[in-house]
């Protein structure tokens, strides 16, 4: 039945490890047909929304109601890294708890639905040997191939080229099922979605809002002002309140009584106050200092590869970069973006040189230069040994304050972060680090929108040598770009 309530959350509490609430007594409904976003700041909990609609988490208190019958798929941000060795057949087969017998043209129909459909037959290629670009189809194609009643995506964009998203949200446009989506894309999200739920990482509670996706930012960020507002006015009030009791209590006699009825109207007014979202807090303005004491030529490319049609193809190329040039490598997913860049951070590709001595600062759209055993201060603190540095703990501390990491976020494990914090860990090293040479693999992939033109302002202003490879135009637009390597041309 259509508009039927297929899930519901009734006062429903979550906490993450010991004394981490993410939830508390929260309740919303979700409709047959609906296609909704789900919003909120990193590390609010979003995810793990996902993980109790879909059973992977349980609730500490409160009841979760799914429609029997009612079945969910869910594309994760990241390929777990067992599933990297699978074939292509026995990742989709996984997707299913009963054997599909002649799977292959299903996986086929599925591929051309995310755009993934070369020339090769790719039935049997396993999951690693996959660009980023495609592992992210792949995974969304995971999701698509089981056509279930509730398709939970999150965040689906990153990784894809323009071609790809457009594939996409052709796809969820006509899809006639229900699909709940987190994205900080707002295009993307526009297109399709009808109503935010709005998960609060202070309040820890959720608001439903009905409307297209800009209508619905705009009428949030209006409340947090309206709010903020009374709230400055009440305080003066209450101040008000408070001096003019002061200067009566000292008065003696009946004063004193006044006194008393102004402290009590203050507590009064206190209780007023309404609860307000602190406004989504974003990343202090920082600077990437680039290594100090080199001069010339950094790096020069003189041949590299690209794939097309599942073969190596060799070019010959120019390229010559000295301190304080930015570069942008473009191309369409799978074409060898991701794979010229690690050449690079290697240091020991073919056709290509780097400056002896030039300390590289490399972002990967995977996180994978970061040990996700490390807690995030011992992470922090070999990045600021490489970079040349005695440890210097209040340094360190503060610069990490910068990019949110504060209180027990330090003590935690790597692993055990947010796509979106890993991000801004990486961000913090990469400062901590004072690159010469800074390759940037989709460094918008995860974190959130609004810490997004202050990247893209200290990438900008780096003054060492930079190469970067994203697929966000508006991001590419506010950094300088110098030289322009286009693998697809």
């Amino acid at each position: 039945m259509a508009g039927e309530t297929i899930v519901r959350f009734d006062k429903v509490s979550f906490e993450f490890g010991v004394n981490k609430p993410i939830l508390d007594e929260v309740s919303f409904s979700i409709r047959r047909g609906a296609k909704l976003t789900l919003m909120g700041q990193n590390g609010a909990g979003k995810s793990t929304i996902f993980g109790l609609i879909s059973g992977i988490n349980k609730p500490e208190n409160g009841i979760i109601n799914i429609v029997n019958n009612v079945s969910i798929a869910s594309a994760k941000q990241v390929i777990p890294r067992p599933d990297l060795e699978l074939t292509v057949r026995e990742f989709f087969e996984k997707c299913f708890k009963d054997k599909v017998y002649d799977i292959d043209p299903k996986i086929d129909e599925i591929l051309e639905v995310v755009n993934l459909k070369g020339h090769e037959k790719v039935h049997d290629r396993i999951i690693k040997t996959f660009s980023g670009g495609q592992q992210a189809r792949l995974l969304l194609a995971s999701a698509l191939i089981q056509n279930p009643d509730l398709l939970l995506l999150d965040e689906p964009t990153n990784n894809l080229d323009k071609a790809g998203i457009a594939h996409l949200t052709k796809f969820l446009v006509d899809y006639k099922k229900t699909v709940l989506v987190i994205s900080h894309d707002a295009e993307f999200l526009n297109a399709f979605t009808e109503g935010v739920l709005y998960l609060d990482v202070y309040t820890k509670k959720i608001e439903q809002y009905v409307g297209n996706y800009f209508n619905v930012v705009k009428d949030i960020t209006a409340r947090v002002e309206k709010e903020n507002m009374k709230n400055a006015q009440l305080e003066k009030e209450i101040q008000a309140k408070k001096d003019q009791a002061n200067v009566f209590a000292h008065k003696g006699g009946r004063l004193r009584l006044v006194a008393r009825r102004m402290r009590e109207k203050a507590e009064e007014l206190e209780e007023d106050i309404v609860e307000v979202r602190k406004e989504d807090r974003t990343i202090r303005p920082f600077t990437i200092p680039a290594q100090p004491d080199l001069i010339g030529e950094i790096l020069s490319i003189s041949e590299f590869t690209t794939m097309k049609n599942g073969k190596i193809v060799k070019h010959k190329a120019k390229i010559s970069l000295n301190k304080n040039k930015h570069l942008l490598l473009q191309g369409p997913n799978g074409i060898g973006k991701s794979t010229l860049l690690e050449s690079l951070a290697s240091g020991h590709a073919k056709g290509e040189i780097i400056k002896e001595g030039t300390r590289i600062g490399y972002y990967r759209q995977d996180f994978s230069t970061l040990n996700f055993d490390d807690t995030v201060y011992q992470s922090l603190a070999s990045a600021m040994l490489d970079g040349g540095e005695k440890l210097d703990e209040e340094r360190m501390r503060s610069i990490a304050a910068g990019f949110l990491i504060t209180g027990e976020f330090i003590r935690t494990k790597i692993g055990s972060l947010s796509e979106g914090q890993k991000g801004l860990v990486a961000f913090a090293r990469l400062v901590l680090q004072k690159p010469g040479l800074l390759i940037l693999d989709e460094p918008t992939n995860h974190i959130n929108f609004r810490h997004l033109p202050i990247i893209a302002e200290a990438l900008d202003k780096y003054t060492g040598t930079m190469i970067l490879v994203s697929h966000v135009p508006e991001f590419v637009s506010q950094i300088r770009i110098d030289e322009v390597l286009d693998l697809e041309k």
